[in-house]
């Protein structure tokens, strides 16, 4: 006897439509106000702040770049070995390494600020007064549209810094940085709870303008001749396409619960097909980020791909994606 299909009822088929030309297709998307040419963003900690991928394509063509975490001080990083491959993804600890906000400041900005590029900023701390600090450090930067709030980084030394696992801390984070910041302000959150719609109202309670979903989840390698586990800190980041099940449902549990709350989505996005589950679950912009250390082009390959998949449709603009799961009935 053969064995059964993992899919035993039919797939649904968008309703036919009249096929468009891609330059008629509109990606525009809103992201918690700030409008975007189109959905695709790179994901913090994967892309720098663009100058080394700006050799391979204009990083300005991206919706926005969310650029790497960073923190009041500089920060070396964990020790080596921090990056391990795994099934479908790979495992970092790199320890939210960075020059600190000041440097980011005077030498990473500006080249944004040159390039034109929309940047998001994406900020990390030990402390309620560092994540302010740092975020009245970037307040009237020219360039910056949003703030994005590392609270759920997995790699760091102690898991006790990770404030999304509790809803106080959350709150007490974002309202803080929501009393110093000048531009909208997203949460980014960890599925590493029990409950992900309970944090994510936390923070909006406290003035978060939008969400990141999701975090890296908490994972773990050992190398079966040593013994030893594949990364210095013991565990890191799972990242790529084996959490984006994870990440599509935390973005449909928090848009069904939260359905006026922007979400960028994030979480193993690699091809246009994903980007269209992120936008059907409830996300209104996708951040790319371990696809870019397979495929540099990653970015404007996901644009035009969506754009030609739109139009194979006859889907007319993005936004008509947002948040369309169909239930079987």
């Amino acid at each position: 006897m053969s064995a059964s299909p993992v899919r035993d009822q039919p797939a649904r088929a968008w309703p036919r439509r009249r096929s468009l030309d891609p330059a008629d297709v509109d990606l525009r998307v809103q992201l918690a106000g700030v409008a975007l040419p189109n959905p695709i963003t790179t994901a913090s900690g994967c892309f720098a702040s663009g100058v080394e991928v700006d050799r391979f394509y204009d990083v300005t063509e991206l919706g926005a770049i969310v650029v790497k975490s960073v923190t009041r001080e500089p920060r070396a990083g964990l020790p080596t070995p921090r990056m391990a491959e795994t099934p479908s993804g790979m495992l970092n600890a790199i320890g939210l390494q960075n020059p600190g906000v000041d440097a980011w400041l005077a030498r990473d900005l500006p080249w944004l600020q040159d390039r034109g590029a929309r940047v998001v900023a994406s900020i990390a701390g030990n402390s309620v007064e560092d994540f302010a600090t740092v975020a009245g450090r970037l307040r009237g930067q020219p360039g910056i549209i949003a703030i994005e709030v590392n609270l759920s980084c997995p790699n760091v030394e102690e898991r006790g810094l990770v404030f999304a696992c509790s809803a106080t801390d959350s709150q007490e984070v974002i309202a803080a940085v929501r009393a110093e910041a000048s531009v909208p302000v997203l949460a980014k959150l960890t599925s590493d709870v029990t409950d992900v719609v309970s944090i994510a109202e936390a923070v909006v309670d406290a003035g978060a303008d939008g969400v990141t979903l999701i975090n890296t989840l908490l994972g773990m390698a050992i190398d079966p001749d040593t013994g030893r586990p594949e990364l210095w800190n013991t565990y890191g980041g799972l990242s790529g396409p084996a959490i984006r099940p994870v990440a599509l449902r935390n973005v449909h549990q928090v848009h069904q619960a939260l359905p006026d709350v922007p979400i960028l989505g994030c979480g193993g996005a690699r091809t246009v097909e994903d980007v269209v589950q992120f936008l059907r679950a409830g996300a209104s912009a996708v951040a790319v980020g371990t696809a870019t250390f397979v495929d540099p082009f990653v970015g404007p390959r996901l644009i035009a791909g969506l754009r030609t998949w739109c139009a194979e449709r006859g889907i007319a603009a993005v936004t008509d994606l947002v948040g369309d799961v169909q239930p079987w009935r």
